[in-house]
């Protein structure tokens, strides 16, 4: 199927199973078979991680976190992808991917804590098989790909998924890991969600090319897939995991999206793009077109979205609480977990921090 790109490009030929007015379509390499129960799931996931993100850029507005990184427009991608991951494989996430921390099960009050500033991410990677987020632009692709040729030598029946932008494509670091992957063969999906802008620079600007052909050039295969279409996303990236966990190396994935919001708080989108352009993508919005599919063959009946929309509130009022009630962490916590050993020169540190702490007491 093909749909309308941005910025005046030709209509990009990508993966989709559920068209923007809901109306489903077959794919001849990709298809998929959902119950009504695992489409109402998918349906909940959407509509609830809308809701964390839009308080979290609440609480940041009124002062409560001291930047956010909205997720608006990206939902399909994330919770397409998240839930095609197995218990055993591992995800590498950017600092925007909420919605596959929300699959992962790390609560999102562990996010907001991250960006309020009282924690480093508050949750165990281990126990999820999420990583914490990453901040610098693409280094988590090689942390992604180390730990796939890990998998591999382990024997393991599992892979990694590692998520970026289109402005992390021009990234050093992206480009060697491709590399090492293709060389190695490695068990990693490259997720790359593509929402049009890079801040403040666009598409057209990172690459000559579709991104999803970069693949190509460093042999191993690419897609482009329908980034607001949780059902394609999801048949994908489902696919994806599965070859790279029978030995079939890395694939790389476009999820072709739009970012509906500011790049973080700090942004102003208004200085650089039109607002016809975000009218045209508002069209394609990810939860609507689930909730069209499911209207139209009677998978759910508005009692059914009402109760989805109490629980997204009462989930709203839950972070918000949790969130301002975080305690701020010691001072001298600071110093913890930098090493795994004790370490003479922080030691040093600590103990010169801590005396001029001790000035302002008394």
């Amino acid at each position: 199927m093909t749909a309308d790109a941005s910025h005046g490009e030709a209509p990009p030929e990508f993966v989709q199973l559920l068209t923007p007015e809901g109306e489903r379509v077959q794919h001849p390499d990709y298809d998929i078979d959902l119950t009504p129960e695992e489409i109402r799931g998918l349906y909940r996931d959407l509509v609830l991680v809308r809701r964390v993100d839009l308080e979290a850029v609440a609480l940041q507005r009124q002062g409560e976190l001291g930047i956010w990184a909205s997720l608006l427009g990206q939902e399909a991608a994330q919770i397409g992808s998240g839930r095609a991951l197995t218990e055993a494989d591992m995800a590498f996430p950017t600092y925007r991917e909420h919605g596959v921390a929300w699959c992962r099960g790390v609560d999102p009050v562990n996010l907001l804590g991250l960006f309020r500033g009282v924690n480093h991410g508050g949750w165990d990677p281990a126990e999820h098989n999420f990583h914490l987020y990453t901040i610098v632009i693409g280094s988590q692709t090689l942390h992604a790909v180390g730990y796939a040729m890990g998998i591999q030598r382990d024997g393991a029946d599992a892979a990694t998924i590692v998520y970026f932008g289109d402005g992390a494509t021009s990234q050093g670091d992206v480009n060697e890991s491709f590399i090492w992957a293709s060389v190695f063969n490695a068990p990693v999906v490259f997720f790359c969600q593509n929402n049009q802008w890079a801040i403040s620079e666009p598409l057209e600007k990172q690459s000559r090319i579709p991104l999803y052909r970069r693949a190509s050039g460093f042999g191993f295969p690419g897609v482009r897939v329908d980034g607001n279409d949780v059902f394609a996303c999801l048949a994908v990236t489902r696919k994806a995991l599965a070859d790279a966990r029978s030995g079939q190396g890395p694939m790389l994935i476009e999820a072709f999206t739009y970012r509906m919001g500011a790049h973080t708080t700090s942004d102003d989108p208004t200085r650089y793009r039109v607002a016809a352009e975000l009218e045209a993508w508002k069209l394609k919005d990810p939860i609507e077109r689930v909730r069209s599919y499911m209207f139209k063959n009677q998978i759910a009946d508005q009692e059914f979205f009402d109760a989805i929309d109490a629980e997204a509130d009462d989930l709203g009022r839950d972070v918000r609480k949790r969130c301002l009630a975080l305690p701020d962490p010691e001072p001298l916590a600071i110093f913890d977990h930098v090493y795994a050993e004790p370490h003479r020169l922080m030691d040093e540190e600590r103990a010169q921090f801590g005396a001029y702490l001790e000035g302002f007491e008394g």
